[in-house]
């Protein structure tokens, strides 16, 4: 069973309302729980591809990233857990786990479990909220992981169409 029904959260999957990138957050993180999210996508089977600038590498552990010097460019961690559904994860600091979807690839009821899916694996592994964010509106949290219900809950009222 899906935790959301597209029908109920398609307003909310607009990419000219919520910007294209939507961002998702897991706050109050450490280290630990990088190098826990970085393990789950090793051993989750789902296509990576990690880089520091235009510099393609293998995925050092979350500790070397995370102390890199200031002034060295922000690696990015891609993730498809599914063919044509990309996450981009951004090493900005250890207290927040912060990465990007693209709406453009997250339409219908599949794609939509298919977000629900990834939000409820890296929540559940860390035991912790994965919500999502308009583009660069940290302030409004539209849809996350609950940690305590185990699934992907509506945390914004959506609008009628």
């Amino acid at each position: 069973m899906s935790d959301l029904l597209w029908d109920d959260v398609k307003c909310f999957f607009d990419h000219e309302v919520m910007g294209a990138l939507p961002d998702v957050h897991v706050a109050d993180t450490s280290v630990e729980d990088w190098q826990a999210v970085l393990d789950l996508v090793a051993a989750s089977g789902w296509q990576w591809q990690y880089s520091e600038g235009a510099v393609v590498g293998p995925m050092p552990p979350a500790e070397a990233v995370l102390s890199r010097p200031a002034e060295a460019e922000c690696p990015e961690l891609r993730v498809w857990p599914t063919s044509g559904v990309l996450a981009i994860f951004r090493f900005y600091a250890s207290e927040e786990i912060d990465f990007d979807v693209d709406l453009r690839e997250l339409q219908g009821q599949d794609r939509l479990d298919v977000l629900c899916g990834f939000l409820r694996a890296i929540g559940g592994r860390l035991g912790k909220a994965a919500v999502m964010t308009p583009e660069g509106d940290a302030d409004h949290p539209v849809l996350g992981f609950d940690a305590e219900s185990d699934r992907v809950v509506l945390l914004a009222e959506a609008s009628a169409d």
